[in-house]
Parts: C-alpha cells; sequence; structure tokens
C-alpha cells in the first residue's frame, strides 16, 4: 500500500478545506479513526510524537489543522460549537461503520468534548488533554492577543510549561519546547492575514459555557489528562466535566502526568503512555 503524509477534506461550507496530518501511512479500511485537535494558535504539528506512534499501529490518524490555521482553508472557528461543526462534517466524511476516536488539547479539547456530545454513539473514546471548564482566559491576556500577540505569546509560552529547558532526553539533542512554542505561534498568527486567530481562539474559549452540559450528553468513554504543574488549566479546573460525567454515570478516567499545560512536547513519553493506556481498552 502506498504511504500518505496528509489528507484534504473539503466540507463543502465557506470554501473550507481541512488538512490533515496522517502519521505518515495509508489508511486502511479495517481500522479504527483517531482525531487529534489542536488548541489556540498551534497546528497539527504539536501531535507530530502522539500521532505517528498511533498511526503505525493500527489507527487511522487524522491530526488537523483547525480552519483558518496554516494548512487549512476558510475563515477560523469563533465559538467551540463551530469548529465542533467542522468536526461533525469530518465525521460524516468517513466510512459509516468505522469507530471514531477524538483527542483534544486545551481549545481542541472543548471542540472535542462539544463534538462528542453532538455525536452520541457515533464518538467511541474520547481524550482531553489541559481541560477546563470553564476556560476561561484572562482579560489581559486576551487584550494582549489582539494588541500585543507577541506579548502575549511569550506569556502564554512561559506559563505553558513546567520548565523553560526540560532535559536533553524531552525531544532529543539540541531541542527547545519554549523556542519551538514560539516559532509555531508566529508561524500560525502569520498563516492567516484575514484575522487574528489568536485572538479569535481566546474568544471562542472564554466564550463557552456549555462545557457540564455537553459532558452530560457524552456517550463516549473518556478519559481527562491533565498537568500536575499546569498553570494554564490545572487540574481542579476540570472538576466541572468530572462531575457532570459522574451524575450522568459515564464511564470517565482521570489521569495526572508531571507536566504543565503543553504536555506534548514537555512530556511526550507520559502523554503517550496515558493516551496508550486509554485507547488500547
Amino acid at each position: 500500500m502506498s504511504r500518505s503524509h496528509s489528507l484534504r477534506f473539503d466540507l463543502g461550507t465557506a470554501h473550507q478545506s481541512l488538512y490533515a496530518y496522517t502519521g505518515g501511512t495509508a489508511h486502511r479500511p479495517e481500522q479504527p479513526y483517531l482525531i487529534f485537535i489542536h488548541g489556540v494558535l498551534n497546528d497539527h504539528s504539536v501531535w507530530a510524537l502522539q500521532s505517528r506512534y498511533f498511526a503505525h499501529h493500527g489507527w487511522n490518524v487524522l491530526a488537523l489543522d483547525l480552519p483558518g490555521h496554516c494548512r487549512s482553508s476558510g475563515p477560523a472557528p469563533a465559538s467551540v460549537q463551530e469548529a465542533a461543526e467542522t468536526i461533525a462534517a469530518l465525521v460524516a466524511q468517513l466510512p459509516a461503520g468505522s469507530p471514531v476516536a477524538l483527542t483534544g488539547h486545551s481549545f481542541g479539547s472543548l471542540i472535542a468534548l462539544e463534538a462528542a456530545s453532538q455525536l452520541g454513539k457515533r464518538i467511541g473514546q474520547l481524550a482531553l488533554l489541559g481541560t477546563a471548564a470553564p476556560m476561561k482566559v484572562a482579560p489581559s491576556l486576551l487584550q494582549s492577543s489582539l494588541q500585543e500577540p507577541e506579548k502575549a505569546l511569550h506569556f502564554v509560552n512561559v506559563f505553558s510549561r513546567n520548565t523553560l529547558a526540560p532535559p536533553p532526553s524531552t525531544l532529543g539533542p539540541g531541542t527547545w519546547p519554549y523556542g519551538m512554542g514560539i516559532a509555531l505561534g508566529r508561524r500560525v498568527l502569520h498563516s492567516n492575514a484575514q484575522e487574528n486567530v489568536f485572538y479569535k481562539g481566546f474568544k471562542a474559549c472564554d466564550d463557552y459555557t456549555n462545557g457540564a452540559q455537553a459532558m452530560a450528553k457524552v456517550e463516549a468513554r473518556t478519559v481527562i489528562i491533565s498537568g500536575a504543574y499546569d498553570q494554564m488549566t490545572p487540574a481542579k479546573a476540570a472538576q466541572p466535566l468530572v462531575q457532570a460525567a459522574r451524575d450522568a454515570q459515564r464511564d470517565l478516567h482521570c489521569v495526572t502526568i508531571a507536566a504543565g499545560h503543553n504536555m506534548m512536547t514537555e512530556a511526550p513519553d507520559a502523554t503517550l503512555q496515558a493516551l496508550r493506556q486509554f485507547l488500547s481498552v
């Protein structure tokens, strides 16, 4: 079978074309689908290590660029609900009988949650990383993302990590997660000259109030993965989701790993292990 590194989906609205990284493998009809959804001012590449692993271990991977971000066209989503509709449109294009799992980080976790609540049994597994309900953004940071995005980018990258200089073994010698985060943020911000995707994403997070109600409707097995040192969305901020799941008697698992908010790059092995244990069941 030939190898495919990416796919593109025409969603048919607002000239929207969605880019998805496949992890370097061609999709197989007998395998389930695993959709990765990134957070504010990120793209599919924040899932590079995790998406490649699952692509080579039995999953059809789709690591997305959200609309208006980097390789995906169309306007950036103005709300979590709007972004969730994009996910629903994508899922509708997948083979009808194939199992689907959603994995989202930060803003992406809210999108995954909302989409899962709308899609019911179509979503079998749901992983929420660095999540919170509500996911309020400090007014000063919200304003900075609009008027002084470089200042806001620095602030987010400082507070999204447990350390600015993790051990070389984290991502291999010569890597610098803080510098990588700054570079990625600048690239994503400048990928869309029509609108400020930084502010628009933060505003969508800040406005979303449907988290607990969405969790009560989710039918998928769910895991919440929190960073023990997360200053952006600390584990306690996910408690309304935990309580909503328990009240609805949902199948919920909670995992805490030694990481800050940007756990996929700061603690890629621990993040992968938590996902592997959940998705392998």
